[in-house]
């Protein structure tokens, strides 16, 4: 998945550790080669293969409630959350420092839009050659919570997964404790800017540090609006969610990112803690800091 990956998990007694993690490595291979784009005969690549053709990719029912969940998640943001906007790497290079011209925004920005897309629920049709979707923005977060499901079908019930940074908890140690999340300091790579004690549920962090550059002095992240192409310029460095599902944080704290000024008032309708960090590296938000 293109990140560190690893489990902390207390076994049964009886239990072998080996079977445990074979598995719960099987399972996060599992959706790495199925919706990687980087794999010929995964779906992502199978679906974007078809693109501009009359020939619909039926998919099974994980993908379609996958879909599923990106076609709410476009609607609620107004179109801010949008998996066709993965195309928009062909023109952002954050390792050149050099920004997009107009004419590769304007060209690139004719292939966005899930609006396009033709999806009836079972089989799906991008319209437009050229176009993509891409899982990216949230499978590693719904692979989070599969997993945890499978700790529970394996009777592990303390433990945490991290998949990049995505953290979905099984439960709290065995005497209770909470577990200690570290939130890195989004100007200092190797440092905590804060720790969160969770002992069930998930947290996820959004931040304008994960991937950027600078040019002429101004940052510009990762996360990018599909409706301009552009990087966002939000007021703050980072946001993390705490949520029952490692998805809903995930997704809730980019959402958070991309919705920009909005965002204290937003996460606040949502009703979950959070933390967010502003320009200034000062903390605002809910949840239970160490």
């Amino acid at each position: 998945m293109g990140s560190v990956c690893e489990f902390k998990l207390y076994l049964p007694n009886e239990a072998e550790p080996e079977p445990a993690f074979s598995k719960l490595e099987s399972e996060v291979l599992r959706f790495e080669n199925k919706y990687t784009r980087f794999k010929p005969d995964s779906i992502t690549s199978t679906i974007n293969r078809a693109a501009g053709s009359s020939k619909k990719t039926r998919v099974d029912e994980e993908t379609a409630q996958l879909l599923n969940y990106a076609d709410v998640l476009h609607k609620q943001s107004e179109g801010l959350f949008d998996i066709t906007s993965g195309i928009l790497r062909q023109v952002w290079d954050f390792k050149s420092n050099t920004l997009p011209t107009e004419s590769q925004l304007e060209k690139i920005l004719g292939l966005i839009s899930w609006n396009k897309i033709e999806w009836d629920g079972s089989s799906i049709l991008l319209p437009l050659k050229g176009m993509e979707i891409d899982f990216g923005g949230y499978v590693k977060e719904y692979a989070a919570d599969v997993c945890a499901t499978l700790c529970n079908e394996l009777n592990i019930q303390h433990g945490l997964i991290n998949l990049g940074g995505d953290i979905r908890i099984i439960g709290p140690h065995p005497d209770g404790q909470s577990w200690k999340v570290g939130i890195q300091h989004p100007r200092k790579p190797n440092s905590a800017i804060a720790t969160i004690n969770i002992n069930k549920g998930a947290i996820a962090t959004s931040g304008d540090y994960e991937r950027f550059m600078l040019v002429d002095g101004k940052r510009y992240c990762h996360i990018l609006n599909p409706k301009t192409g552009r990087s966002i310029q939000p007021p703050f460095a980072g946001i993390s969610i705490v949520a029952e599902q490692c998805l809903i944080a995930g997704s809730f704290s980019t959402l958070a990112m991309l919705l920009s000024c909005d965002t204290p008032e937003w996460v606040e309708t949502c009703g979950l803690p959070w933390m967010a960090i502003d320009q200034e590296m000062k903390i605002h938000g809910t949840v239970d800091l160490v």
